[in-house]
């Protein structure tokens, strides 16, 4: 039996080496071995498992020790034990040498606590959790930003530096921000002045002498005007007679004024959950600046109404506001001329905070109540001390000026619509017909004003009212 395989391989090789094969010819006649392989054998890390053979095994093989150790039990049980992230496999023979099956023996970080933990801390939450490589892969839907934040902290306590994120925020992630500017301003002023003048020819000359409250004047010298009344005077009243050759004028000026001026401002911004939105209705003002070289560039100043906020829906309907709101206006009382340029001042009132509140809820963010008194009482030194004419020479000016500002902000969840469901406060006008218009001097036409639809509904409205917002 023995010398006829000698003489088979003889003969074998003898042809081999007598026929010119190529190398691929060599390759064809070898055969990979891959019946009996099994599915994956998921291995936590620094864990073991124990694996069962249905039949008897002899020896056992695994690719990368680094990965995962093994150790048999019996001649059917198998012990493996997970050292490094990584996949391997494990291969088993019989006692002939043939072989029994091929695992794929793969280590990962082990999840087990991680999912416990997360469904404890975070309960309904539909988060999947998977490993990958030696990382952690976090997938599914949470309902708010702030749960995902709380699960990406978790996961990195167990995978620092490792983890990746696959999780989508659902709910309505789109909030609206209306914010009101109220303003009210109250001014009262009151004056009470007197001037008395003195002219005509005595002494043997002539006499001009004229006062008002302190402030010396030159009278003039002819009858019936002896005073100078000022082209802006307001509330004045003037009275003159004469005795012989002096000419006496006495002018008095009384005036109190009462003034209220009432601004609003109401803007609207729909921006996502995380990013900023920036809102200006106003313009720019160009303000000279100077430079090293002596020239004069210009830089442009905004005003108006400004709005900068990030919203955060945190959790459910709870709104986190980043916000930063001014509203400012060109004050030209207080600007100032310099070599022939004139500057305006600004009016600004501005605010920035950070404020929670949940879907439809208001915050009065910022509050302003000024009170500017001022009382002066000027006289002539002396003259203005004597009694009853003494009021001749005095004058006595009140004034009190008051403002109050209020800055109130409402966020709310929206949701995009339709666009046909939307209505513009245009929609109520239209232009008119030459017949209107030239015939009956109509500048908006009736009959060409929408009847169907959100346009025919928000035609039969007024001005007054929100326009092209759904709200959730």
């Amino acid at each position: 039996m023995t010398f006829d395989k000698f003489l088979t391989a003889g003969l074998l090789g003898l042809v081999l080496g007598a026929s010119p094969v190529a190398p691929t010819a060599q390759a064809q006649s070898l055969r990979v071995v891959q019946t009996g392989t099994e599915s994956v054998l998921n291995v936590p890390m620094n864990r073991a498992v124990v694996v069962e053979s249905d039949e008897p095994f002899a020896e056992l093989s695994i690719a990368n020790p680094a990965i995962a150790d093994i150790s048999s039990l019996s001649d059917r049980t198998i012990y493996v034990l997970g050292k490094t992230p990584g996949t391997t496999t494990l291969t088993i023979l019989d006692g002939n040498g043939r072989l029994i099956t091929n695992v794929d023996v793969r280590v990962a970080a082990d999840v087990t606590e991680f999912k416990e933990r997360l469904r404890q801390i975070l309960p309904g939450e539909t988060i999947e959790v998977r490993t990958a490589n030696d990382g952690i892969v976090l997938s599914g839907t949470v309902s708010s930003a702030q749960k995902l934040d709380r699960a990406l902290d978790l996961a990195q306590r167990y995978a620092p530096d490792r983890v990746s994120n696959l999780m989508t925020v659902g709910g309505v992630q789109q909030v609206m921000l209306k914010v009101r500017f109220a303003e009210m301003q109250r001014s009262v002023s009151k004056a009470l002045r007197s001037s008395l003048s003195l002219g005509g020819e005595v002494l043997g000359g002539d006499l001009g002498i004229g006062t008002e409250t302190g402030t010396w004047l030159q009278g003039e010298n002819s009858l019936g005007n002896p005073v100078d009344v000022p082209s802006d005077t307001q509330g004045a009243m003037l009275l003159g007679f004469n005795a012989g050759g002096l000419e006496v004028g006495v002018l008095l000026e009384a005036l109190e004024q009462k003034g209220v001026v009432r601004t609003l401002a109401e803007p609207n911004l729909t921006a996502l959950s995380g990013q900023e939105a920036k809102f200006l209705a106003g313009g720019e003002y160009p303000v000279p600046v100077a430079q090293e070289d002596g020239m004069i560039s210009v830089e442009f100043k905004a005003f108006g109404v400004e709005l900068n906020f990030i919203p955060r829906v945190v959790d459910g309907d709870l709104i986190n506001l980043e916000l930063n709101a001014a509203v400012s206006s060109i004050d030209t009382a207080n600007g100032f001329t310099s070599e022939g340029i004139t500057i305006d001042a600004f009016r600004r009132r501005e605010t920035s905070t950070t404020v929670e509140m949940r879907d439809g809820e208001s915050f009065a963010i910022a509050g302003l109540l000024q009170d500017d008194f001022r009382d002066v009482n000027g006289q002539v030194p002396w003259l203005g001390d004597i009694p009853v004419l003494g009021a001749l020479f005095r004058s006595a000016e009140y004034s009190r000026q008051q403002s109050e500002l209020v800055i109130i902000v409402t966020p709310h969840l929206v949701t995009p619509t339709r666009g046909e469901a939307l209505a513009l406060p245009t929609d109520r006008i239209k232009p008119p017909s030459e017949k209107d218009l030239f015939l009956f001097g109509r500048t908006a036409s009736d009959e060409r004003r929408p009847t169907r639809g959100a346009a025919g509904e928000v035609a039969k409205q007024d001005f007054n009212g929100s326009y092209g917002y759904v709200m959730d």
